[in-house]
């Protein structure tokens, strides 16, 4: 055997797939000014025309992945395969994406099931909720979170037990109002109820009545019947007889590994301040299965999660996962529990998931959105109210979904 023939084959071997093998590209950190954006230019000035103006705050540098060394990332959303939905619509300065979010979803839904093509009232939704979390903050003596976020899974609760109106019967603006601002009145709100647990004044018909009577300030009233057609319909009767709408058909998924998987958990979270626990705990494959499996067959999903990362990149409306963060192939259930356990991943936000694109044998999802980032690009943008987000950051950063039931009948079997 000729063994210095051998070991030259070797030394060739290793030489071809090591030192000449193409070094795996790294994705690179880049600070960015500030730059004022839709916020600032469209949301602010709007509510400045509205209020008194306040304060400006010096704002701080930011620290974003370098596009330019990523390659490949959507451009336009022509590049994908959309099912139907209404137009973007801003949430203004609220902390309400949970509803904005959420009522783009169902009004998705109405139209997959009936065709009709339906703009929900958001704020209606909001409204009932803020009474909800009044009334528990009375019950528990204080000891609930009150403040603007909740879950996707709210509005679920809210539709069952108050129904749903369309926009046009109620916006939540006032006269001469073009953008939402939500912070003073939530602000006397938590001063009031603030008052009440300092006095003990624990009577929850005074607070409920005093937060209404707050919220028909800022908000005006809802309405108690709406007409449609020539018809009237209570709120409920809309939600049951024009949306045709089930909200037990819906349902609430996560993957989170600190918690058994193929049982019903508690999403821990302030915004779930209702400590809700019938999120399905599944494995991370499982997960991800649903979210590709849903947006193939014509059915979008709601989804909740961290977009305080750097590569959440809203001036170029992309999410991915930059390599110095974690490497694609490393994402798993453990990457993805640990940065929840340790606060690295947090409840951030709520958003709409309508499309899909298959790029090199990955998903790239776009994403509608109520937020001001997704906006910057203007408005005359095809691309205004919408990210493009590759599907590790859902694997790693997307921490809750909702869909229709027929989607996870397997799934539901285990349960």
């Amino acid at each position: 055997m000729n063994h210095k023939l051998i070991y030259s084959l070797l030394a060739a071997s290793f030489l071809a797939t090591g030192v000449f093998a193409q070094t795996p590209s790294r994705d690179q950190l880049q600070q960015r000014e500030y730059k004022a954006g839709f916020y600032d230019k469209d949301v602010m000035k709007g509510i400045e025309q509205f209020e008194t103006p306040k304060k400006e705050v010096a704002k701080k540098p930011t620290y974003k992945i370098d596009v330019t060394k990523i390659g490949y990332y959507p451009k336009s959303v022509d590049e994908f395969n959309t099912w139907w939905k209404n137009q973007p619509i801003s949430q203004g300065n609220t902390g309400t994406c949970w509803s904005f979010s959420s009522t783009s979803y169902f009004e998705t839904e109405v139209f997959r099931q009936s065709k009709q093509q339906v703009k929900i009232s958001e704020i209606f939704t909001a409204y009932w909720e803020y009474v909800e979390k009044a009334r528990r903050f009375v019950q528990e003596r204080g000891n609930s979170n009150f403040d603007e976020g909740s879950e996707g899974n709210a509005v679920t609760r809210i539709y069952r037990t108050y129904g749903a109106v369309p926009l046009d019967s109620y916006t939540g603006l006032l006269p001469g109002q073009t953008f939402h601002n939500h912070a003073p009145m939530v602000e006397e709100m938590k001063a009031y109820l603030a008052a009440v647990k300092a006095s003990n004044s624990w009577n929850e018909d005074a607070a409920i009545a005093t937060i209404k009577s707050i919220m028909n300030h800022y908000l005006g009233a809802p309405p108690e019947k709406v007409k449609m057609n020539g018809k009237e319909y209570t709120p409920k009767q809309y939600l049951s007889d024009v949306l045709k709408l089930n909200m037990d058909d819906y349902v609430d998924i996560t993957s989170l590994a600190t918690k058994p998987y193929w049982t019903k958990v508690e999403y821990e979270v302030p915004d779930n301040w209702w400590h809700d626990k019938s999120y399905l705990n599944v494995p991370l494959n499982d997960y991800m299965k649903v979210v590709k499996e849903s947006i193939r067959k014509g059915y979008t999903v709601l989804i909740g999660g961290d977009v305080s990362e750097s590569g959440f990149d809203a001036w170029n409306q992309i999410a991915v996962v930059p390599t110095y963060d974690i490497p694609s192939e490393y994402i798993d259930e453990n990457a993805r529990a640990i940065r929840f356990i340790n606060g690295a991943t947090t409840d951030d936000h709520g958003m709409h998931l309508v499309g899909y694109l298959e790029k090199e044998g990955k998903d790239w999802y776009l994403i509608k959105d109520s937020g001001a980032g997704s906006r910057n690009c203007g408005k005359e943008s095809k691309n205004f109210g919408y990210y493009f987000m590759h599907e590790d950051y859902i694997k790693l950063k997307i921490m809750d979904i909702m869909v229709h039931k027929d989607m996870v009948q397997d799934i539901l079997k285990k349960f």
